[in-house]
């Protein structure tokens, strides 16, 4: 059986907000401490992929003990997906080489704008990532014997990619899903997407939206990540269908093969 470790599930301001006072951001409940969202996945064969790296990632690291990245897949470039790309040195020292990073080519485009530095032959020496770009498109492909499928995803109106690996599924930042990518998750063991929260929002899905894709596609278990400090985790826990469950930071999946 492969692994599937949620790193973090929550939104661009993590969880708890800074200077908020609400009931989900004082709770005393670990599972309503919310990182950045990103994923970990270790298949049975020991390939192991990070899903997104964002501006938490030495937190994450650290506390499950990530030491190699076979394969770094970005969903999109928003900051809060791609923010701890630095971080990934240390991981270069402990693997002696890049990591190959995948993602669409305007998210490719994208880092090397906003991490210029990584590329730029002024930039010498051990302070700098390295890093190798794979613009992607909705092509299967491979990292090591691993197959993964982009899913694309509309957030907002940007198309941003989601990924399938076997029977498992993560998408994240979504508010609308291509008829074509809703074929590719029909009837899937484990769905992990985002519900940003109960009121309705321009650019990702709230409870009520996630809900009713979920409804649409029939998996076996849906995991909802990218969540607000509006969701309580043990009241919104109690109001989902016995399938649907609301992921928290460090909840590790065994995956069917």
């Amino acid at each position: 059986m492969s692994r599937f470790i949620f790193l973090g599930t929550g939104t661009s301001n993590g969880v708890p907000v800074i200077g908020c006072q609400c009931e989900v951001c004082t709770s005393s409940d670990p599972r309503d401490k919310r990182l950045r969202c990103s994923g970990y996945y270790e298949s049975n064969t020991g390939t192991k992929i990070l899903i997104d790296i964002g501006p938490d990632f030495r937190q994450q690291a650290l506390t499950h003990n990530i030491t190699r990245i076979d394969g770094l897949l970005i969903t999109h470039s928003h900051y809060d997906h791609i923010g701890g790309l630095d971080e990934v040195r240390q991981i270069n020292f402990i693997m002696k080489k890049p990591i190959d990073v995948y993602g669409s080519q305007e998210s490719m485009r994208d880092i090397q704008n906003r991490f210029s530095y990584i590329f730029s032959p002024t930039q010498i020496g051990g302070g700098i990532p390295q890093i190798s770009l794979h613009p992607l498109d909705e092509k299967p492909f491979t990292i090591n014997d691993v197959s993964i499928i982009p899913l694309p995803v509309w957030h907002g109106k940007l198309l941003i990619f989601g990924y399938k690996i076997g029977n498992f599924a993560y998408i994240t930042d979504a508010s609308g899903i291509p008829e074509e990518t809703k074929s590719k998750l029909m009837n899937i063991d484990t769905l992990v997407i985002n519900a940003l929260r109960y009121r309705p929002h321009p650019t990702h899905f709230n409870i009520e939206q996630a809900l009713a894709f979920v409804s649409e596609v029939r998996p076996q278990k849906t995991y909802f990540i990218h969540m607000t400090d509006d969701i309580l985790h043990s009241r919104t826990s109690r109001e989902l269908p016995k399938n649907v469950f609301l992921a928290y930071d460090g909840l590790t999946l065994m995956i069917n093969d």
